[in-house]
């Protein structure tokens, strides 16, 4: 890519060539051109759904004992059962890793992008451009919630330290999974790269919205919006590093606006599917809405961010 034309977000991470990464290839084509590319996309889609579930009932099980044991309380609304939700989404990074290097040969770097390595630079810049927006969007969204739980203060404040502290890497799992891993198998099913991404966006975006368990209008609808968003920065970007910022200040700001107007969030993520939505659901919506044709308008230049192009062998260095 020119550097003259290298979009704000994206200057000063430059990608480097990276062993066994094709070059000039965008985010999601990295495993295109791999032997037996949809039976390695089927298992490595099964062991992410795997991941995806198993992680989360062993760490809820966990939890469960020793809220029983130990604490003598029980139900979905304990902070230690908060925490195990996070942790459990959480390990999907490295996990995600696990298995693009085991199937793939790809190194586990290079899932941050297609720089091979996370771009705090981008990371940086997205969360001091586009945070305060999606900050400021939630907010109002929260305007009409009402209060419900009688929590403790430890529970408040054990609730906040894991809203700030576990969730972000929670939303950042879920990004690994689905907009990383996912997306590229995907990607690599398709005849080319504009036909790659679309179905990849398509389903990943259908997808984990159908996961959340409503059918809700509203409420789909506020899912379809972020999860597409998100798909078509990582794109755009060449990475999930904005991704995470757009999914992680969305999660943290809904955690920790529902602990603080005492809502009972762990029963309303149990019972999600009777949730009835409303127009104020649909603002963060907008606000993601603007941030991705902004991005998409960065780029209109420049395209796609791609792999860095492997430079041939001239001569032997002494």
């Amino acid at each position: 890519m020119n550097t003259r034309t290298r979009p704000w977000i994206l200057q000063g991470d430059d990608p480097h060539p990276t062993p066994r990464i094709p070059g000039g290839v965008e985010y999601h084509r990295v495993y295109a051109g791999q032997r037996r590319v949809v039976l390695r996309g089927i298992v490595a889609l099964a062991l992410l759904m795997v991941g995806f579930v198993g992680f989360a009932v062993l760490l809820t099980e966990i939890s469960v004992i020793i809220d029983r044991e130990f604490f003598g309380r029980s139900g979905p609304s304990t902070p230690l059962r908060q925490a195990a939700g996070a942790l459990s989404l959480a390990v999907l990074i490295p996990y995600c890793m696990l298995l693009q290097r085991v199937l793939y040969g790809v190194p586990p770097g290079t899932l941050h992008s297609v720089a091979g390595r996370f771009r705090y630079g981008v990371f940086g810049r997205a969360l001091l451009a586009f945070g305060p927006l999606v900050l400021a969007a939630v907010a109002v969204a929260s305007l009409d919630q009402h209060s419900s739980a009688a929590w403790t203060t430890p529970d408040l404040v054990a609730f906040f330290v894991i809203g700030m502290a576990l969730t972000p890497l929670a939303a950042a799992g879920e990004e690994y999974g689905f907009r990383g891993v996912m997306f590229r198998v995907l990607g690599s099913w398709a005849p080319g790269a504009r036909s790659g991404a679309i179905l990849g966006i398509v389903v990943t975006t259908v997808l984990f919205s159908l996961i959340h368990g409503t059918l809700d209008p509203f409420l789909l609808t506020s899912y379809l919006v972020l999860f597409s968003s998100t798909a078509i920065v990582t794109w755009r970007t060449g990475g999930l590093e904005v991704a995470v910022v757009l999914h992680g200040v969305y999660n943290v700001m809904f955690l920790v606006l529902a602990t603080t107007l005492h809502q009972d969030i762990g029963a309303q993520l149990a019972n999600r599917g009777e949730a009835v939505g409303s127009m104020t659901n649909l603002v963060p919506s907008a606000a993601l809405i603007v941030i991705t044709a902004a991005v998409w308008w960065m780029t209109r230049a420049s395209g796609p961010a791609r792999t860095a192009m492997v430079e041939p062998v001239t001569g032997q260095q002494l």
